[in-house]
């Protein structure tokens, strides 16, 4: 980073230099109990006190080149929550031996790094650390794509997100038609759980990414009406092989038998209908999802059976389906009170999901059916900045208690090309 920034004034004198990014400033107040038990006992936290937040959810740098004849490079380096940190102190009441603390949370993440090679608008190929289009919130998850404060709750819950995965892509428009076909790792089952179906699964807990089982991707969209765009797209690989190490597949040397779970896939399809319709002063957008798990029963008690003692997978079971559906419209008022610049926003969206469907025998969890209604405003004093506010009000079915929220932001997306 300190190299980056000694080097800008030289790389921005650069030919086909392309520099931006993104990011969001976020706070709000939580009118339920933040206690991790909520959903177990539910009336035992009905009165809890409210609690407040203050988080930058999401800083993005981006970089890109163009350095001629079809040839392009692209990176985006990635701060959730400003990044992690630790510090050293010495600790007097044992010893005065020296410790490594946490001092907070967060990650910091190469989202994407990839070369390219256009040889028509019709045919591109891409390769590297890149961008998996499924779903309206990866094909668009910058801050100005969306109403919300926080990134659209149902989406963001039962898919990677931004999901980003090392492999090779081919894409390309044609007219009215834009297609992106890849194969990527994979996504790693034994990361999949109960609240978050497969949001997990992209990443990695080791130093590198495990790509036993690739998996593929596909994204087409249409743009024939004006001011419409819709699109389509899906994932489809097995899952239960892509960790490390491979020990659940191959023979059992002492029988020469095929090992318990070496013909178990853990095959994950997942399809996605999403919709982004842009006026001169109505924006409405939408989306739908669903993911299909095989051998989620398999997969479940395989985790259970390896989770603790240090190991990067939860005891947390993950259910045979999930789905997400949700639906937001925005209206500019301000040409009503004569502004001749600048867009505002009244903006509502509604959405339900569930992230744990469970098969046969598994263990129901309501809480994780879910109704979340928002309503603001967005308030744009130049296209690249954003200040929002909202009211959202989380739903459950009978039993839980509601979660209202009161949230405040300001967000920015710019990309500079010299």
């Amino acid at each position: 980073m300190i190299l980056l920034l000694l080097l800008f004034p030289l790389l921005a004198s650069a030919q086909h230099l392309v520099v931006g990014g993104y990011g969001e400033v976020a706070m709000g107040r939580n009118f339920y109990s933040d206690s991790p038990y909520r959903y177990a006992k539910p009336e035992q936290y009905a009165k809890d006190p409210s609690h407040g937040r203050m988080d930058i959810p999401h800083a993005v740098i981006y970089l890109g080149y163009d350095f001629g004849k079809g040839w392009s490079m692209q990176t985006e380096i990635e701060f959730e929550h400003t990044g992690t940190g630790s510090a050293y102190e010495r600790e007097y009441e044992e010893a005065a031996e020296w410790e490594s603390e946490i001092e907070k949370g967060g990650e910091v993440e190469l989202e994407q790094f990839w070369i390219q090679k256009s040889f028509l608008p019709q045919l591109n190929v891409r390769m590297g650390h890149i961008i998996v289009p499924v779903g309206g919130l990866n094909n668009a998850h910058e801050p100005l794509n969306f109403f919300n404060v926080y990134r659209p709750e149902g989406e963001y819950t039962i898919l990677p997100s931004t999901w980003h995965d090392t492999g090779i892509s081919i894409w390309g428009k044609a007219g009215d038609w834009k297609y992106e076909a890849m194969i990527v790792a994979g996504l790693n089952g034994m990361m999949f759980n109960t609240d978050r179906f497969i949001h997990s699964g992209a990443g990695s807990p080791f130093e590198f990414k495990v790509a036993n089982s690739p998996g593929l991707a596909l994204r087409i969209d249409n743009t024939s009406v004006r001011n419409l765009r819709l699109s389509l797209s899906g994932y489809l690989g097995n899952t239960l092989h892509n960790g490390n190490p491979n020990d659940l597949k191959g023979v059992n040397y002492s029988t020469g038998e095929p090992k318990q779970y070496a013909s178990v896939k853990g095959t994950l399809a997942v399809g996605s209908f999403d919709f982004a319709y842009t006026g001169e002063r109505l924006i409405v957008r939408g989306n739908a999802d669903y993911g299909h798990l095989d051998d989620c029963v398999t997969i479940s008690k395989i985790k259970a059976n390896r989770a603790g003692n240090g190991s990067p997978y939860s005891r947390r079971a993950v259910g045979k389906e999930a789905y997400a559906a949700g639906l937001e419209a925005g209206y500019d008022i301000l040409p009503w009170f004569g502004a001749k610049e600048g867009k505002l926003y009244v903006f509502a969206r509604g959405e339900h999901y569930n992230s744990y469907i469970p098969s046969e025998g598994q263990t129901l969890a309501k809480y994780t059916e879910k109704t979340v209604l928002s309503a603001g405003l967005n308030w744009y004093p130049i296209p690249q900045i954003a200040v929002k506010c909202e009211y959202m009000h989380r739903l459950f079915p009978s039993g839980f208690n509601a979660e209202p929220s009161i949230n405040l932001g300001i967000a920015y997306m710019a990309y500079f090309k010299h």
